[in-house]
């Protein structure tokens, strides 16, 4: 297994090019572990199926299902790559009933690596240890994350529903939101956790009798850690998503020319974008917010095309290699059904001159997604910060309305 990782490190994705599906992953409920370098484990759960004579499998958080179809095998060896991320799980099947190895996630000039295993016919994701739990966190929670490394402050919502000791839920920050958390109460103890192929959190706290969470630890992939705590507010809310990122003084139009996945240049002066309203949706295939921020636009798009709207998606990728760039997004752009122009700014999401260098007139991009809502004679009108997913529920639901109404406002006559 040594030999076969350190291949597939520096060899990225040379096994998938010779390998054959594999048939002897069992069907059926697995539970997944990803170990951290403090030891701590972030507990996920999947599913095997079979679908049209291979394997497939549906990666689960509360009532997402992430499917999961590339999956190939070298003798004892198994290679899993997930949709998004430029991420793979590579493992050993021992028996039917085990895989032992490591999950691999592709970053700018390095690959985070993490011990994976994997156990069959076991569907829960925490077993409670107490016989009972000694609260309720169903509601709204105003919340602290906490940086140790230079002890700034984060405030976010949480928002939980608890059936029994099973516990679903996420948190909403001024960017988005950390998507579908599931775990339990064990007692006075929280436990949720949350695997997306591209990020791995683990939250822990206690939860008090006079309506506060102490002595919480959010852990995210093999080694960030933060301290959070919480108290019950059913009025907690965040800034307002449309005050957050501004265009400078002066500046009404925005003014770029990037090249597509065709590398075509693209300019939004172009007479494909003549009297429409423009949707720029600033995004990335690492993004999970911007990925279930794409899933609503591909359909809007779909919806609204024939009335004068055009959307453009515009990548900030961890790579500015163009080649790298390109499939990544060609992967996004299919598992979406995205019929709209994805364009490469070929600056790094971690570049901290990004806006400078690609769309000068903002002030700055606050966060991923960032989506700017443009008239038909070329203004700007509105920019929106992040995106309230699925995971979020009634969030998300307004949040696709406030969405449609801003369209549908730009498109009237």
């Amino acid at each position: 297994m040594y030999k076969i990782f350190i291949i597939n490190v520096f060899f990225w994705g040379s096994l998938s090019l010779q390998a054959q599906p594999d048939s002897r992953l069992s069907r059926g409920p697995w539970r997944a572990e990803l170990t951290r370098k403090d030891g701590n484990r972030i507990v996920f759960n999947f599913d095997v199926m079979d679908s049209a004579g291979r394997k497939i499998i549906y990666i689960r958080n509360a009532t997402e299902r992430l499917r999961v179809d590339d999956i190939k095998s070298e003798g004892d060896s198994l290679v899993i790559t997930l949709p998004f991320f430029e991420s793979q799980l590579r493992a050993v099947l021992t028996g039917d009933s085990l895989l032992s190895g490591f999950w691999v996630k592709r970053l700018t000039a390095s690959d985070q690596v993490m011990d994976f295993r994997a156990h069959h016919n076991q569907a829960a994701r925490f077993v409670p240890s107490a016989t009972h739990t000694l609260a309720d966190v169903t509601g709204r929670w105003a919340v602290t994350f906490t940086n140790p490394r230079n002890d700034s402050k984060e405030f976010s919502v949480g928002e939980f529903r608890q059936q029994g000791s099973m516990v679903t839920g996420t948190f909403l920050t001024t960017t988005g939101d950390y998507r579908f958390l599931e775990g339990v109460m064990d007692g006075d103890s929280l436990r949720l956790s949350c695997f997306d192929g591209g990020h791995a959190f683990l939250f822990t706290a206690k939860v008090n009798a006079d309506q506060s969470i102490t002595g919480g630890l959010y852990f995210s992939g093999p080694v960030a850690r933060q301290y959070w705590t919480a108290r019950r507010d059913e009025q907690a809310s965040l800034p307002d998503e449309f005050s957050l990122t501004r265009m400078k003084p002066g500046q009404t139009r925005l003014d770029f020319s990037f090249r597509n996945l065709e590398g075509k240049t693209v300019s939004l002066s172009d007479a494909r974008f003549k009297n429409k309203v423009v949707v720029l949706q600033i995004m990335g295939s690492w993004c999970p917010n911007c990925m279930d921020e794409t899933a609503f636009m591909s359909g809007l798009y779909d919806r609204y095309k024939g009335r004068g709207l055009e959307i453009v998606g515009i990548a900030y990728e961890r790579s500015t290699d163009f080649d790298r760039s390109v499939k990544s997004l060609q992967s996004f752009q299919q598992r979406f059904g995205v019929q709209y122009p994805i364009l490469i700014t070929g600056v790094s999401v971690n570049d901290s001159l990004r806006s400078e260098k690609t769309l000068p007139q903002l002030e700055k991009i606050v966060g991923f997604p960032t989506t700017i809502f443009i008239d038909r004679s070329g203004q700007v009108q509105k920019i929106h910060t992040g995106f309230n997913g699925p995971g979020t529920g009634i969030h998300y639901e307004q949040e696709k309305k406030v969405f449609i109404r801003t369209i549908d406002a730009l498109l009237a006559p």
